[in-house]
């Protein structure tokens, strides 16, 4: 008796054929390729990114009615605030563009007990990547600039107005 039918194996066959393989790794690679497409990892980033400036911008302005709150009312100024880079006011309601280039620490440092939070792409202790205005009737809006990341297609800053 053959010794391959031993084995088990059909006389005359001896295992896979290259074009067998290759049809096989060509179906592996374009099912990897329609997974990356509907994964898309570039954009799961972001929008992590977009959600953690959401949450830093109600820590922000949380942080800011607590401010308001210890000094009686008193608005947030360049002067009462040292160290404050973007100027209070620079930005209305109406508009969504801007420096993000507040330095908050000086100001609402003792009101946010993990420190002050910072835009997750080049946010610093200088330049937080947030900014604080308020307009001529007292409401303050604190904004997001980063959050027009082109990976998500965004028109513009995240800004909360209280």
């Amino acid at each position: 008796m053959d010794k391959k039918r031993k084995e088990g194996l059909p006389a005359g066959r001896q295992g896979f054929t290259l074009i067998e393989i290759l049809v096989v790794i060509g179906l592996i690679a374009i099912l990897a390729a329609i997974v990356l497409i509907a994964i898309n990892p570039a954009r799961q980033f972001a929008q992590a990114r977009n959600t953690q400036r959401t949450s830093n911008v109600e820590t922000i302005m949380n942080a800011l009615g607590q401010y308001l709150a210890d000094n009686k009312g008193v608005a947030l100024t360049t002067t009462s605030c040292t160290g404050l880079t973007t100027a209070i006011g620079s930005r209305t309601a109406s508009t969504s563009v801007g420096t993000g280039g507040s330095n908050l620490g000086a100001c609402l440092g003792t009101y946010i007990a993990t420190g002050i939070p910072m835009d997750p792409v080049g946010g610093t202790a200088d330049n937080t990547g947030y900014d604080i205005s308020v307009d001529s009737i007292g409401r303050y809006m604190v904004c997001a600039d980063g959050y027009n990341e082109a990976a998500l297609n965004n028109p513009g800053a995240y800004c909360l107005i209280r």
